[in-house]
């Protein structure tokens, strides 16, 4: 799903728009006015009334459950923000609404309140909702039959959030409880994921049994909601998979070789070759490193060509314009993927070279070598445009842009595990 389209910043949270949102609205606001106009205690204030104020009380109906679906979503956000979790942005799409954040909870508590925060925004707004239906329907019977819609639909909204499988919030409550009590977060993700795809499949299932044999509609909706709970829980599965690679795998795993080597007495106009014979890569040029029989020097940058004339560049050697190897980023090739795609996010050029265990240089590695090595390990093939398209602006590929953000949260679990450990040692 895309970013949408920002309306406004609510505490400084945006407040986006899907495309797909304009459909659910048109289709809700369809539903409302045949409910409206359809309904028989309505009769009687409606008669004579032109239709075009029932369509305009469908559409402030869906409006304002929307409304109801963004105060949900802002429950969420603000208790987000009480626990210490930057808040994106929050998303109206075409299954109700979401709320995205930079990373989840450092406790079980804090990820409890979090998830719980929602559903009891819509349950105060049901029981709310209920306890003026009769000064509504006091002023107007259309306004009282908008009221009793309205609570009713939040109680709804609240209980089916309530149900305890991911993406749902009554998973993210059971993923919480389940790491409470064991301790672990990945076996609160692990149980609130398998039921999360039990309730995803049931949906799914029921809806093909009321849409092929009771030949209800209604069907359909289930069935898009049993696709929709599919595709998310194996997101969160995907999440549990790519922290184990990027913990199994080592950045040796992941290496390429993006530095050529030259010997120290060689010229400048050496250097000047090597760059036109490579002037065509996309990626940018090749690091240089520069050795003298076997003995690693440093390595020399396009500047030395850049700051002397021509005519000088067959006169002065390499050994002339030395950089020190420490300038580079790098990473020793035992340390586990992820803090290469921690480096990776400093380096000026997206780029680290990779020291062997006796200090000295083996490699390198990108974004797109590290993609190479996850995709490898889970053994997912992309169609070759996409792979060249990463590899030309040094980025990770579709699916695997998330990396920066997922080790960000990986780090700062093991960094509260280490508090943790540390307090109780003390």
């Amino acid at each position: 799903m895309g970013d949408g389209w920002e309306l406004i910043k609510i505490r400084g949270i945006p407040l986006k728009i899907h495309p797909s949102w304009f459909a659910i609205v048109a289709i809700t606001t369809v539903l409302f006015q045949e409910r409206v106009a359809t309904e028989p205690s309505l009769a009687e204030a409606l008669a004579g009334i032109p239709s075009w104020i029932t369509w305009g009380v469908g559409l402030g109906t869906s409006l304002l459950l929307f409304l109801s679906v963004l105060l949900h979503e802002l429950g969420h956000a603000l208790v987000a923000l009480r626990e210490g979790v930057k808040v994106r942005s929050i998303t109206l799409f075409l299954m109700g609404g979401v709320a995205r954040v930079d990373q989840e909870c450092e406790t079980a508590m804090g990820a409890l309140r979090v998830a719980a925060a929602g559903p009891l925004v819509s349950l105060l707004l049901a029981f709310g909702l209920g306890a003026v239906f009769s000064l509504g329907q006091g002023v107007s019977p259309v306004l009282g039959f908008v009221v009793t819609q309205l609570a009713v639909l939040n109680l709804m909204l609240a209980l089916f959030n309530l149900l305890p499988g991911l993406p749902l919030d009554g998973g993210l409550i059971l993923k919480a409880l389940v790491w409470r009590f064991t301790g672990s977060r990945d076996k609160g993700v692990q149980v609130a994921t398998a039921s999360g795809r039990a309730l995803a499949l049931t949906a799914l299932f029921y809806g093909v049994f009321l849409l092929v044999f009771a030949r209800n509609a209604t069907g359909l909706w289930m069935m898009l909601l049993g696709w929709f709970g599919l595709n998310a829980n194996r997101g969160q599965s995907q999440m549990l998979v790519l922290e184990r690679v990027l913990n199994d795998l080592k950045v040796s795993d992941a290496a390429g070789r993006r530095f050529r080597v030259l010997e120290a007495n060689q010229s400048l106009r050496r250097l000047s070759q090597l760059r036109l014979q490579h002037e065509d890569d996309q990626r940018g040029a090749d690091w240089v490193l520069i050795c003298r029989a076997g003995r690693w020097l440093g390595w020399v940058d396009d500047r030395s060509l850049r700051d002397r004339p021509v005519q000088q560049w067959d006169s002065e050697l390499l050994e002339d314009h030395l950089l020190p190897l420490e300038d580079l980023p790098s990473i020793h090739d035992v340390e586990p993927l992820w803090k290469a795609v921690q480096s990776l996010e400093q380096a000026p050029q997206g780029r680290l070279l990779v020291f062997s265990p006796a200090g000295l240089p083996s490699g390198t590695i990108d974004r797109m070598d590290l993609a190479e090595a996850v995709l490898t390990r889970l053994g997912v093939r992309l169609p070759p445009p996409m792979l060249e398209a990463a590899r030309k602006q040094n980025a990770y590929p579709l699916g695997l842009v998330m990396l920066p953000q997922l080790v960000e949260s990986m780090q700062k679990r093991n960094q509260e595990s280490s508090q943790k450990n540390d307090t109780s040692a003390a």
